[in-house]
């Protein structure tokens, strides 16, 4: 099954709450009136596509009717299959490498999100583009996340970069870039505590790694991703807000869209924070993690 088939597969559930809603609907008015478009309200919202997000797509279909671009029940899908690509689509969601030596991507977000289990997946999908990998064991805060880390390293072949439980992020930040900069890696992934109950404490500590990962990389970290599980729905646009506090965010990476009704937060996301989704996850297997391209999660959700 390719990825595209895994993706259609994996939305399986967000379909049935958003799109079939759509269809039925539909079905049930034969004109479009208040009653309609009340329904269609609280369908999108329904599908945690968001209050604000909501609003932007009645607003457009208010318009679309005036402008007789939607004259009819049936024209609702296409039309909101349009507006919700071109949502999609706004943004830069391409992964930015650095012209010379290693390429930094900086991974945060809260614990239980699959932040690890992404870096992993992210080594092991660059590994099979044909480039070097090191992962650095920056969240110090738990035992667990190093050994976590360490698994995934042998796993996929990456190097690692690890210090004792309780040390100082900052300077597991450094020695890898060290580390990866004298052994010529392509790829360095820097992982960070997942805690968020201190926000001051924890945007500090991602300061400190910005500072030392730049001094020593020009225009290092090259990505900071933030780490989000579509299970929780409306929950990951809130996380994605306290965290875009803590540190400057350049995109996200979507897990879990299999097992979930509300694979609608994508749209929200990209709406309401302007923030690209950059991965997205749809299965536990390695080969489950690809980067987000917003024609092909429009064409399967709309499938």
């Amino acid at each position: 099954m390719g990825f595209f088939d895994k993706l259609k597969k994996g939305l399986n559930k967000t379909r049935e709450n958003l799109t079939n809603k759509i269809e039925k609907l539909v079905i049930g008015y034969a004109d479009i009136d208040e009653d309609f478009l009340e329904e269609l309200e609280e369908t999108l919202i329904m599908a945690d596509v968001g209050v604000q997000t909501t609003d932007k797509l009645m607003t457009a279909v208010r318009k679309g009717i005036k402008k007789k671009e939607i004259n009819s029940p049936e024209d609702l899908k296409p039309f909101l299959a349009k507006e919700i690509a071109e949502i999609l689509n706004a943004g830069e969601d391409t992964t930015r490498v650095a012209e010379n030596g290693p390429t930094v991507l900086l991974v945060i977000g809260v614990n239980g999100a699959g932040k690890t289990t992404t870096i992993g997946k992210l080594a092991s999908y660059y590994k099979e583009q044909g480039k070097s990998v090191m992962l650095a064991a920056a969240d110090t805060f738990r035992a667990a996340a190093i050994d976590q880390l360490e698994v995934w390293a042998q796993r996929s072949g990456a190097q690692l970069i690890k210090h004792e439980e309780g040390s100082d992020p900052a300077a597991v930040a450094y020695d890898a870039v060290k580390a990866a900069v004298a052994r010529n890696i392509d790829m360095l992934i820097i992982d960070t505590a997942g805690r968020l109950q201190n926000k001051s404490n924890l945007m500090q500590e991602l300061e400190k790694i910005n500072r030392v990962i730049g001094r020593e990389i020009k225009g290092a970290p090259h990505e900071t991703l933030l780490v989000l599980d579509a299970t929780t729905g409306q929950n990951a646009i809130s996380q994605a807000e306290l965290f875009t506090k803590a540190a400057p965010i350049s995109g996200v990476v979507l897990t879990k869209l299999d097992g979930t009704a509300k694979g609608g937060v994508v749209i929200g996301i990209k709406s309401q924070l302007s923030m690209p989704v950059k991965w997205i996850g749809v299965g536990e297997g390695v080969e489950d993690l690809r980067p987000f391209v917003a024609e092909d999660f429009a064409k399967a959700l709309f499938a």
